[in-house]
């Protein structure tokens, strides 16, 4: 039952502080109601014997401690869930702002649900195709892994994310799938872009929005990401979908993490960030993965901007710990012109060899992907030896793999925003280049593969 206290001592830029409380719980809901009918929520922040700090969702401008009271909810934050939330626009606290009216819930749930038992869960091992070859060739998605995409500030990740979100599916037939899109601390523009994008390509009838704007108070950034997770845990473990979590952008996620640590004065770990970082993101990423004996699964594909590029800084640093790879995006690549700017040799998928192979990709794959990777770090090594001693002291065979990395990056990499590949034309596009280099140097491909899909000469 909801409990009232007139007892509201002192309010600080967005936190209330109500005295003489009992029974309070840490993350409880809390409205903040004036005589003159004004309502505002906020979330218990903090508990200390019988006081309570409680973070408002919205400004406390205008608020007079005199005339307010505290009611506390005895719940936490919590979403309304039913199959109609496909195709629909929520902001980052669960309320529709599409306009198509509140959903009438099957069932509400507690967004601060527990990460999955390591007992259940079952070894993510099928392919999911987003349609960008620097991805499905190299660096596969498998149904559910967490491989988070590492940008870097002005970089097109927005675009990639919209990409992979119109194009991803599962292949076979009768397979339900399903994308659920985060958009955490990001600017108007950029959450028009995405919900035109959406209705523009029709991806929006399978997909649900969770849209969280820059000016939204932190508390509520901290919420969205878990919104998001547990609306496709009901799709993927209620409705049996195979649902892919796109979240966009888990750096502002973490600064809204290090603004609500400051103002619990806690004691700051690295850069400032709460020690305890760790543990919160990997209550988000580990809520990922698929279950044994239910046909759903959750996929994560986490997108973050590295402060200044920095690999080693927190939020990417201990991201790459938790989950199974990263994407990263090259700042290099993009100045040249290549979209989407993929640098795949520091990208990695951990489960890429579970989800590819006769019956789920095809048989060449696996043999490809590493004659592939291994030619481009070889033409990247001629291509830097060039620049420092000239073209005359590269061999034949070093100009012919320089030749074949700028072919890759122009033709595998390079495959723009709107074009969708399947897995095969990928594997094809990959033997045409692979063609530019004798069947002597194809040294990591069997004979039978060579044979059967080297291209033949005109």
């Amino acid at each position: 039952m909801p409990k009232e206290y007139k007892t509201i001592r002192e309010v600080v830029g967005p936190l209330v502080l109500v005295e003489g409380v009992s029974g309070v719980k840490y993350d409880e809901l809390v409205k903040i109601k004036q005589s003159s009918g004004d309502e505002r929520i906020g979330r218990v922040l903090e508990v200390d014997e019988d006081r309570a700090l409680v973070q408002l969702f919205s400004s406390t401008h205008g608020l007079r401690i005199a005339d307010s009271k505290a009611v506390f909810l005895g719940r936490g934050i919590e979403i309304k869930l039913s199959p109609d939330v496909l195709g629909r626009v929520f902001d980052g606290l669960g309320r529709p702002i599409d306009g198509g009216g509140e959903i009438i819930p099957e069932r509400i749930v507690d967004i601060n649900e527990a990460p999955l038992n390591p007992v259940a869960r079952d070894y993510p091992s099928e392919f999911i195709q987003t349609g960008i070859s620097a991805i499905d060739g190299l660096n596969t998605l498998v149904r559910g892994q967490k491989l988070p995409i590492f940008s870097g500030s002005g970089l097109p990740h927005a675009r990639l994310a919209a990409q992979i979100a119109r194009q991803a599916r599962v292949r076979g037939k009768d397979e339900q799938f399903a994308v659920v899109f985060a958009a955490v601390g990001i600017t108007f523009e950029e959450v028009d872009f995405f919900i035109k994008d959406f209705q523009r390509s029709g991806a929006i009838e399978r997909s649900v929005l969770f849209m969280n704007l820059a000016n939204d108070p932190a508390i509520e950034r901290i919420a969205t990401p878990r919104m998001a997770i547990t609306c496709a845990e009901y799709l993927a473990y209620t409705l049996g979908m195979h649902v892919l979590v796109i979240i966009t952008d888990i750096t502002n996620y973490a600064e809204a993490l290090r603004e609500v640590s400051a103002a619990r004065k806690e004691v700051p770990g690295r850069r400032g960030y709460p020690g305890y970082m760790y543990t919160d993101l990997a209550s988000l990423y580990e809520r990922a993965g698929r279950i044994r004996g239910n046909k759903g699964s959750i996929t994560q594909i986490p997108i973050l901007t590295m402060p200044e590029d920095d690999k080693t800084h927190p939020i990417p640093d201990l991201t790459g710990y938790i989950t199974e790879g990263q994407i990263i995006l090259s700042r290099d690549l993009y100045l040249r012109g290549i979209f989407p700017p993929i640098d795949v040799l520091p990208s990695l998928s951990r489960l890429k060899d579970k989800g590819i192979g006769q019956g789920k990709t095809r048989e060449d794959h696996s043999e490809t992907m590493n004659q592939l990777f291994a030619a481009y770090a070889r033409g990247k090594e001629a291509k830097e030896l060039a620049t420092i001693l000239g073209e005359a002291a590269l061999s034949d065979m070093d100009k012919l793999y320089s030749e074949f990395a700028d072919a890759f990056e122009k033709e595998y990499v390079a495959q723009g925003y709107y074009t969708n590949r399947s897995i095969e034309e990928t594997l094809d596009i990959g033997w045409r280049l692979l063609s530019i280099l004798p069947k002597s140097e194809l040294k990591r491909i069997s004979l039978k593969n060579i044979e059967k899909y080297y291209p033949k000469e005109v």
